[in-house]
């Protein structure tokens, strides 16, 4: 088998940190979500794996020093080549596919045909995490031998999904983010198919936002009477397209951190368990109280980090308190006298303070961005 990960689109949903930065390189756990389905893959045994990527941008992007609009080219793909290269640090070998447009799922799988060469595949979606992996899936699909293999989990709002409704365990329709949907089982994102894929989706037609739709392509391959498979899956599964997405996968994976000191942390600092230090990091004069993880250079002073933050690598955090929170790199924090919480702050972002203070701040800051807090 072979792999398909879809590391193009926009990430809308995450803005302004995408306006910037790929949305699959945002990090859960200072990991990129991106390499967390990689790895998922190799577990899996399949080593051979396409990366669809987006064509580089422009964006207009409000100057943080001027406040003047200016024109900022955003190019995804390149971050992502250069963070992956060519896939052996992983134990893949990766070949890049260029999406010239944010067509569709389905169009992503249709650019991969020649790629995938006949072979059946798993295509994943690079914003996705599923935290006990895709092993089982993979075999189970290997064994039974359908043209598709979907999965499925149960979801408080179906209406932001494609819905699924199923008969016994066979497939029998779905919608894609149906409006009164007739089930809660929405599609995870990833997806088993053998070729039969590439003529369903040459037979359907853009959707009104035009797109094709990889639900209307699974969806001919059911009324054609192809054998679709469905699995619910019993663990956790995030689509971390939203920051509170995101900021619950990062509790989740803290949740199985191992204790590690491995930078420094002086005598006047406390350390309560689980706590990563990664080489390099700083910590002076400070409370940490785990599960957190500290990244390489960062630097810790005078300061309180709570549960399940992830400050990344060369962070600077200063006379402030933060907890359950995503802080990118080279960012700063300094002299903020009440806590931040359930925010997600972009890489080389400054947060100072200023004399008139809220109670509370909650903040979603774009790489580069400045903030004042009044």
């Amino acid at each position: 088998m072979k792999g398909l990960v879809l590391a193009g689109g926009r990430g809308t949903r995450l803005r302004p940190i995408t306006h910037t930065s790929a949305k699959q390189l945002v990090p859960v756990a200072n990991k990129p979500v991106l390499f967390y389905g990689l790895e998922a893959l190799r577990a899996a045994g399949i080593t051979d794996v396409g990366i669809v990527v987006s064509d580089p941008r422009e964006l207009l992007n409000p100057d943080h020093r001027t406040g003047e609009m200016v024109t900022v080219m955003v190019n995804s793909q390149a971050e992502i080549r250069a963070a992956v290269r060519d896939g052996s640090a992983f134990g893949l070998r990766v070949t890049y596919l260029e999406q010239e447009a944010p067509l569709g799922l389905a169009h992503a799988v249709k650019i991969a045909e020649t790629f995938m060469n006949g072979s059946p595949f798993v295509m994943y979606l690079g914003d996705n995490l599923i935290k006990d992996g895709i092993v089982p899936f993979v075999r189970e699909f290997e064994n039974e031998r359908p043209n598709a293999q979907i999965l499925l989990a149960h979801v408080k709002n179906p209406s932001d999904f494609g819905v699924a409704e199923l008969e016994g365990d066979r497939v029998v329709r779905l919608v894609e983010k149906p409006r009164e949907p007739r089930s809660d089982l929405a599609l995870v994102g990833v997806y088993l198919f053998d070729s039969t894929v590439f003529d369903a989706i040459r037979a359907i037609r853009p959707s009104p936002r035009g797109e094709l739709e990889i639900t209307d392509a699974i969806q001919h391959l059911i009324t054609s009477g192809a054998k679709v498979r469905s699995h619910i899956i019993g663990g956790w599964w995030k689509d971390t397209g939203q920051v509170e997405d995101l900021l619950e996968a990062n509790r989740i994976i803290l949740g199985d951190l191992k204790h590690r000191i491995e930078g420094q942390v002086d005598a006047a600092s406390t350390v309560e368990s689980p706590v990563w230090v990664a080489p390099g990091a700083v910590i002076e004069r400070s409370q940490l109280r785990g599960p957190l993880v500290i990244g390489p250079g960062a630097r810790v002073s005078d300061s309180y980090i709570g549960p399940f933050s992830a400050i990344a690598e060369n962070a600077r955090i200063s006379h402030a308190e933060i907890e359950h929170s995503i802080v990118l790199s080279r960012a700063r924090i300094e002299s903020i006298p009440v806590r931040i919480e359930s925010s997600l702050i972009g890489k080389d972002a400054v947060i100072t303070a200023s004399a008139k203070r809220p109670r509370a701040h909650r903040l979603v800051v774009g790489d580069a961005g400045q903030v004042e807090l009044a």
